[in-house]
Protein backbone atom coordinates (compact mmCIF):
# COMPACT_ATOMS: atom_id res chain seq x y z
CA UNK A 1 0.00 0.00 0.00
CA UNK A 2 2.84 2.35 1.05
CA UNK A 3 2.43 6.10 2.79
CA UNK A 4 -1.34 7.28 3.87
CA UNK A 5 -1.26 11.00 4.31
CA UNK A 6 -3.96 11.79 7.40
CA UNK A 7 -3.68 15.51 6.85
CA UNK A 8 -7.34 16.05 6.38
CA UNK A 9 -7.67 14.24 9.85
CA UNK A 10 -5.58 16.66 11.44
CA UNK A 11 -6.35 19.35 10.42
CA UNK A 12 -10.30 18.87 11.37
CA UNK A 13 -9.15 17.96 14.81
CA UNK A 14 -7.13 21.28 14.64
CA UNK A 15 -10.20 23.13 13.55
CA UNK A 16 -8.42 24.80 10.42
CA UNK A 17 -8.87 25.03 7.71
CA UNK A 18 -5.90 23.95 4.32
CA UNK A 19 -6.33 27.93 3.50
CA UNK A 20 -5.40 28.26 7.04
CA UNK A 21 -2.69 26.08 7.31
CA UNK A 22 -1.48 27.32 4.06
CA UNK A 23 -0.89 30.85 5.16
CA UNK A 24 0.79 29.68 8.03
CA UNK A 25 3.32 27.40 6.40
CA UNK A 26 4.18 29.37 3.02
CA UNK A 27 2.96 26.24 0.80
CA UNK A 28 0.84 27.05 -1.57
CA UNK A 29 -2.82 26.07 -1.34
CA UNK A 30 -2.39 23.83 -4.63
CA UNK A 31 1.03 21.84 -3.35
CA UNK A 32 -1.12 21.21 0.24
CA UNK A 33 -4.06 19.96 -1.55
CA UNK A 34 -2.34 17.51 -3.34
CA UNK A 35 -0.52 16.18 -0.60
CA UNK A 36 -4.12 15.95 0.96
CA UNK A 37 -5.43 13.74 -1.41
CA UNK A 38 -2.18 11.69 -1.46
CA UNK A 39 -1.34 12.75 -4.36
CA UNK A 40 2.42 13.31 -3.54
CA UNK A 41 5.51 11.52 -4.75
CA UNK A 42 7.46 13.25 -2.05
CA UNK A 43 7.99 16.05 0.87
CA UNK A 44 10.42 17.71 1.61
CA UNK A 45 11.87 17.57 5.52
CA UNK A 46 11.19 21.81 5.83
CA UNK A 47 7.94 21.44 4.70
CA UNK A 48 7.16 18.32 7.05
CA UNK A 49 8.54 20.02 9.94
CA UNK A 50 6.63 24.00 9.07
CA UNK A 51 3.22 21.34 8.90
CA UNK A 52 4.42 20.00 12.43
CA UNK A 53 5.40 23.06 14.00
CA UNK A 54 2.01 24.87 13.13
CA UNK A 55 0.22 21.54 13.55
CA UNK A 56 1.56 20.95 17.27
CA UNK A 57 2.06 17.32 15.93
CA UNK A 58 4.88 15.16 15.08
CA UNK A 59 5.19 13.27 11.44
CA UNK A 60 3.82 10.42 11.93
CA UNK A 61 0.18 11.97 13.02
CA UNK A 62 0.31 13.10 9.82
CA UNK A 63 1.98 10.54 7.37
CA UNK A 64 1.09 6.63 8.31
CA UNK A 65 2.77 3.46 6.75
CA UNK A 66 0.48 0.76 5.50
CA UNK A 67 1.98 -2.91 4.85
CA UNK A 68 1.08 -4.64 2.07
CA UNK A 69 -1.42 -6.52 4.03
CA UNK A 70 -3.22 -3.65 4.44
CA UNK A 71 -2.76 -3.06 8.03
CA UNK A 72 -1.89 0.36 9.03
CA UNK A 73 0.75 0.96 11.52
CA UNK A 74 -1.82 2.19 13.81
CA UNK A 75 -3.34 -0.95 13.98
CA UNK A 76 -0.19 -2.85 14.31
CA UNK A 77 0.73 -0.62 17.28
CA UNK A 78 -2.71 -1.74 19.12
CA UNK A 79 -1.89 -5.09 18.97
Amino acid sequence: MGIRVTLDRVLLERRMSLTELSERVGVTLANLSILKTGKAKAVRFSTLEALCRELECQPGDILVFDDENGESSEAIAAE
